[in-house]
């Protein structure tokens, strides 16, 4: 659905409203000065963490999937990532490792950090963003195999709840060759810092 400039600003003023009255719940008072012009800032702010859901995996690959013989892994590591946690809406952030073995196609470097945005601005579990990216890449890519290491702290289980704030919560996607082949998923880990198992 694509959303005209009138109903996007009705859109906002909805969310300022919304957040004003949470803010109301809170035991705050959303017209104190600090205040006045947070609703706004977190209905722009909640826009842009979610943006993914208002984006064209095809407008982000635009044409950049290029045939070339390589045929070894090629790796992008330690992309930053950002999301919200699907359950409490509160940040989850770390690192992506992604990696896949080319059949005849690469795609250029610079879209394996967009895909990787594209599904971590919206609201996630790490589990099912790690499986996104692995299958988009396959999907689109159509190579060897993909793998997929992501390694992410939750502010849902720092910040309350059980309240461990370094526990790093680490989910991997391996598809293809990654899956099938002990040799090429080893060299993967290694190459990205983690011991093969």
């Amino acid at each position: 659905m694509i959303l005209t400039t009138a109903d996007k600003t009705h859109e906002i003023q909805r969310m300022k409203e919304i957040i004003q009255e949470l803010l109301g719940y809170l035991g705050e008072d959303p017209a104190r000065e600090g205040l006045l012009k947070t609703p706004k800032r977190v209905a722009l702010s909640l826009k842009y963490l979610t943006q993914g859901y208002r984006q064209d995996i095809k407008k982000i690959l635009n044409h950049a999937i290029f045939e070339e013989a390589y045929d070894e892994m090629v790796i992008v590591k330690d992309i930053e990532i950002f999301s919200l946690c699907e359950r409490h809406l509160l940040p989850i952030y770390g690192k992506a490792h992604v990696a896949y073995i080319p059949d005849g196609k690469i795609i250029g470097l610079s879209k394996i950090p967009r895909i990787v945005d594209f599904f971590a601005k919206r609201l996630q579990v790490q589990e099912r963003l790690t499986g996104q990216i692995a299958d988009c890449l396959m999907e689109h890519l159509k190579p060897r195999g993909v793998g997929v290491v992501i390694e992410a702290l939750h502010l849902c289980m720092a910040m309350r709840g059980v309240q461990k704030r370094t526990s790093m919560t680490l989910t991997s996607a391996m598809l293809g060759s990654f899956r099938s082949q002990a040799r090429v998923r080893n060299e993967f880990l290694c190459l990205i810092g983690r011991k093969a198992g």
